[in-house]
């Protein structure tokens, strides 16, 4: 029988046993590098709860979340090996596989458009006919431009009818401005927020409602190679724990969010997030062949790549 010494001290190797294990555990955690598209924002909502709230950590992983310095940098970092995944966009995934980058598609994270055609709510356009003769300002011609030539399609109109003009990212004081009479390529949950907090209201016209399919706008991408890559479902089963978590508890998951991102914890943000909360991927994993089939179809309309690639080319089902 062990005396009261005795089970002190195999009770006290067990502790010791113990934290050695737990130590170790954290220690053994596999380091995953992901590379955003923009600065923090509320788009990446999953991202950094899964990270601050420790859904990455209960699937073994250490997550760097990296912002770039250059936009477009990401997915060819990713395609040569200098980081794990990268958040991109689903329309331009179709161009990457048209130059041979070698990545794809493994995950949603925003699965619905949320580009969009804006206006003034009390300025002098009430409809798409209206734009005939106007200033539309735009960031970056290609996709944009599509967009734009699509939407003006339905009622009629084509790029000629109207004024293009680049503004840069400046879309909000562009508008606000009177420099142009509407933009596109402005956020339905970023700009939309923006205008309303300068007390000038904004009105959305929604591609997906006017002629261009329905698209993921954000979408994870991993380099075609490495897609055996353990850690990749893991990540993914992470950010969708975190996106499960977010919605159930939207208000907890902004505290999260915010934590240790004190220069955007502001009105912005808080407006932002909810609104964005509805169109996160509730099942990152999952692919819908379909619909990428339909917007390869579309992009090689639009004169944006050749021919569109098989989906299963661009895109995977990591099981």
């Amino acid at each position: 029988m062990l005396t009261f010494m005795s089970r002190a001290v195999v009770s006290l190797a067990l502790a010791v046993m113990t934290t050695g294990l737990i130590a170790g555990s954290a220690s053994a955690a596999d380091k995953l590098t992901v590379l955003l598209d923009w600065y923090v924002n509320a788009d990446h909502g999953p991202l950094v709860v899964a990270k601050e709230g420790g859904f990455f950590k209960a699937e073994g992983l250490d997550v760097d979340l990296l912002t770039p310095a250059d936009p477009s940098a990401p997915p060819r970092l990713v395609a040569a090996g200098q980081g794990d995944i990268a958040v991109s966009y689903q329309p331009t995934l179709y161009e990457q596989a048209q130059e041979g980058l070698p990545v794809k598609r493994i995950g949603t994270l925003i699965s619905t458009p949320l580009n969009t055609l804006i206006v003034l709510k009390d300025g002098p356009i009430k409809s798409l006919e209206d734009l005939k003769g106007k200033k539309v300002g735009f960031s970056i011609s290609g996709f944009e431009d599509a967009i734009l030539a699509t939407m003006l399609g339905t009622v009629g109109l084509s790029e000629d009818d109207v004024d293009l003009i680049n503004v840069n990212f400046a879309l909000t004081p562009a508008l606000l401005s009177g420099q142009v009479d509407a933009v596109v390529g402005a956020y339905r949950n970023i700009e939309l927020n923006q205008l309303d907090a300068e007390g000038k209201p904004g009105f959305a016209f929604f591609p997906e409602e006017h002629g261009v399919p329905a698209y993921d706008e954000l979408i994870y991408i991993a380099n075609k190679d490495k897609l055996d890559d353990p850690r990749l479902p893991r990540f993914l089963a992470a950010v969708e724990a975190a996106t499960v978590f977010l919605t159930n508890h939207p208000e907890e998951g902004l505290k999260l969010f915010v934590k240790n991102h004190a220069d955007i914890d502001d009105e912005l943000t808080r407006r932002s997030w909810f609104d964005t909360l509805p169109r996160f991927a509730k099942r990152p994993a999952a692919l819908d062949a379909g619909r990428y089939a339909g917007f390869g179809a579309f992009t090689e309309k639009a004169g944006l790549i050749e021919k569109a690639p098989r989906v299963e080319d661009i895109a995977v089902e990591l099981q």
